[in-house]
């Protein structure tokens, strides 16, 4: 048997760290066992999927230097490798399951799951369909469909009994099939949801091994059901622990820089984040934490796999990413690697427009744009504080300008002025006097400097995101209370009592 395993990413936005700590994980597996490594793009969210987005993720995990051996961008026997492409299979299988009995048609509207959903909160129960078209009878599905009710299409889970599997590093998994779902499989629009298209797929391109992250531990009983379902033989199943932030949750963008381009806008070698997220959910045998990738690939036990997660450690990703440039960087390298990085003609010619009417002397270069090149500015409560408005006000502007950032398509300087502008009416503070000096301490460490919008640009999502975090921590925070106040205002586009009844410095 020949080692099949994939990555299957969603391009509905910035390439996230944990897609490649997965991706690695499964390229090692593959190396190891003279195996295939297989990426395929699960876009069948319509609304999100983009194909820029699509394009980040193999630049991203080029840049990771993963690479694979059938994909979108190669092809390959099992293709194609967008699941966009492969909508009329996806609808050939649901149908199949719906002769077999093994699925039914619902036609539950929108209003009826909503009342599910306040019937069990109010309950304190799980949310779940409470499967109240899944005995249909042939009739009285056929008089829906004559009178045009939409519906999907849902998995028949046994109402009784257990799913028991055995998963190469959890061990014995037992599931009550009463604690599972009946899972849509093809949406009205007659698009498939992830679970169908991903069984399916892994079936028709002949996946051996499916390693992926903890969170799909609750949706593999759906999966090995849809296997039986079927008639098909379930891969091996090697549920990866996941990468945690400093507050022992999944790791979040909300909290942590989390895309790959971030570390790499930030200065860090490919190689040092590789070996880092390696040892993230894996134990070498020798006593020594910098290792090469083919030297991982070699010594490579599945045995070796922690169970538990593991916390995503700046600080030691720090360490290892300066011992390789101290270590694996020799100074005849070194130049060039600073212009792989950012000191290069293209970098260049996007940053000189931004300074040029503004240099005195070339002496004035540096100070202009030092902040494109560090990443961590040396910000104060004084350069953030102004007259007459609390710091905490100032915090929770800051903060609905990321989130107005992040309803946006494109965290860009457009974006941002969009954003400003929003907050302007939101939270009736000055424009030019409060959020404009605020936004210039927060992103460049100075009240003047290029110009916001354009530095924005340059500067990245990721960068800009991490940096209004820690203003936001810089200036004492947000308490709960205030954050769940704040969240409710800004839904509503009004903040001007909350910001009024914050206490003035």
């Amino acid at each position: 048997m020949t080692v099949r395993v994939r990555i299957a990413p969603s391009p509905t936005g910035d390439p996230h760290v944990g897609t490649a700590y997965i991706a690695l994980f499964n390229l090692i597996f593959a190396r190891h066992f003279k195996g295939q490594f297989i990426l395929r793009i699960e876009d069948t969210d319509q609304v999100r999927s983009r194909p820029e987005f699509e394009k980040n993720i193999l630049e991203a995990l080029r840049w990771c230097t993963i690479s694979w051996d059938e994909g979108p961008d190669i092809g390959g026997p099992y293709g194609p490798y967008r699941q966009s492409e492969r909508t009329d299979i996806y609808r050939t299988h649901a149908y199949e399951l719906l002769e077999k009995g093994m699925a039914y048609k619902c036609f539950a509207s929108s209003e009826e799951l909503e009342e599910m959903r306040e019937l069990a909160q109010a309950e304190g129960r799980r949310t779940a369909y409470d499967r109240r078209y899944r005995n249909l009878s042939l009739e009285e599905v056929k008089q829906k469909e004559d009178a045009g009710q939409p519906y999907v299409i849902r998995l028949k889970i046994p109402l009784k009994g257990e799913c028991i599997y055995e998963d190469e590093i959890k061990g014995r998994i037992t599931v009550p099939w009463a604690d599972v779902d009946d899972q849509v499989l093809l949406k009205s629009d007659g698009y498939p949801t992830y679970h169908l298209a991903n069984v399916v797929d892994d079936h028709l391109m002949r996946i051996t091994h499916v390693i992926r992250g903890d969170e799909w531990m609750s949706s593999t009983p759906k999966h090995i059901f849809l296997y039986e379902a079927f008639g098909w033989n379930p891969p091996v199943f090697m549920h990866m622990p996941l990468l945690l932030g400093s507050d022992g949750k999944k790791l979040s963008k909300r909290k942590n820089p989390t895309s790959i381009f971030y570390f790499r806008d930030s200065g860090y070698l490919p190689e040092a984040l590789v070996n880092f997220l390696t040892l993230m959910g894996y134990s070498m045998p020798k006593d020594r934490e910098i290792y090469e990738l083919d030297e991982i690939i070699r010594e490579f036990d599945p045995k070796r796999i922690g169970v538990s997660g593991a916390f995503f450690d700046v600080q030691k990703l720090e360490w290892i990413n300066q011992k390789r440039i101290i270590e694996g960087v020799p100074e005849s390298q070194l130049w060039d690697r600073l212009q792989q990085w950012q000191f290069n003609d293209d970098f260049m010619k996007k940053l000189m427009p931004l300074v040029h009417t503004r240099m005195r002397t070339f002496g004035d270069f540096l100070d202009l744009c030092d902040f494109f090149f560090i990443n961590q500015l040396k910000i104060t409560p004084g350069l953030l504080s102004h007259k007459n408005t609390a710091p905490e006000a100032i915090a929770m502007l800051l903060q609905a300008v990321i989130w107005s950032l992040d309803e946006k398509e494109s965290w860009n300087g457009k974006a941002l002025e969009e954003a400003s502008k929003e907050a302007e009416e939101i939270f009736g503070l000055p424009y030019k006097k409060v959020i404009i000096p605020s936004l210039f301490a927060s992103i460049m460490g100075k009240l003047k400097g290029p110009p916001l919008f354009d530095s924005v640009t340059l500067l990245g999502k990721d960068r800009v995101r991490v940096r209004l975090m820690k203003a936001i921590e810089v200036l004492g925070g947000i308490s709960n209370k205030k954050l769940v106040q704040l969240k409710k205002c800004w839904e509503k586009k009004d903040c001007r009592t909350l910001i009024s009844q914050t206490a003035a410095p």
